[in-house]
């Protein structure tokens, strides 16, 4: 089975963040400001959908500005603080995604935003690439973990009413989910199929059709592409194996 690692850090997902050494005193203001946004830039590990994506996205942008853009962040500074939603989200579950809903409002918003970027692509950092990486991995994850999601709901079942599983029994289930959410990963394709005629699998879509468990032996070579290419998507979308098995 994959090794259970932790989530990568977006600063390991995308190193196009000016370096330490030799730093224009730009880039070293800039590089201070998005360090202090890496907890906000981590939350695409916990969003569900493309909105809330877009909220951690544009909660970024704000955070940045407020360090290196100050005159476009004002206004939208201002449209904040007056409003009357934010103030009665305080200490809610929806404070934060109230607050970047406010600040779209802004007349400065745009504006605000292209100031960022462009202080970013001054110092060579392409902040619109770095949060597209982070995006593209999380949607994909949750698109192939959701539609693998049945067949995991079926497989812990059949686990619950084995009182007398053991590890072993749940590591070949966890073998044959990874399978199921390889189906929709992009760039397994080849595992896939590979791992299709080495298990002499009936149909492809449903792993437990015909399922032959002496043949899903996690020691063949071929299992080992497909079992690190899902583990590795994972990490691009946030998250781990286990958790994710767990959730």
């Amino acid at each position: 089975m994959a090794s259970d690692t932790p989530p990568a850090q977006p600063e390991q997902q995308q190193q196009q963040e000016p370096q330490d050494e030799g730093l224009s005193p730009e880039a070293i203001q800039f590089t201070n400001a998005f360090n202090a946004q890496r907890m906000t830039l981590a939350g695409f590990a916990r969003c569900a959908n493309q909105q809330e994506l877009d909220v951690v996205r544009d909660g970024f942008y704000l955070g940045l500005a407020r360090d290196l853009c100050p005159i476009e962040y004002d206004p939208v500074r201002e449209q904040i603080v007056t409003d009357a939603d934010v103030a009665s989200s305080t200490k809610t579950k929806n404070a934060f995604e109230t607050m970047i809903q406010s600040a779209r409002k802004s007349p400065g918003w745009e504006a605000m935003v292209r100031a960022v970027l462009t202080k970013a692509a001054f110092v060579g950092s392409d902040l619109e690439n770095i949060w597209q990486t982070l995006e593209q991995g999380r949607l994909r994850w949750l698109k192939a973990a959701s539609l693998a999601h049945g067949i995991k709901m079926v497989l812990k079942e059949a686990l619950e009413k084995d009182g007398k599983h053991t590890e072993g029994d749940v590591s070949d289930a966890m073998m044959v989910w990874i399978y199921a959410v390889a189906l929709n990963m992009p760039g397994l394709e080849d595992a896939v199929k590979a791992w299709q005629g080495i298990v002499k699998m009936d149909r492809p879509d449903n792993p437990l059709s015909g399922y032959k468990p002496e043949l899903w032996d996690p020691r063949k070579p071929e299992w080992r592409p497909l079992d690190i290419g899902v583990q590795e998507a994972a990490e691009r979308g946030g998250s781990n194996l286990k958790d994710a098995w767990e959730a």
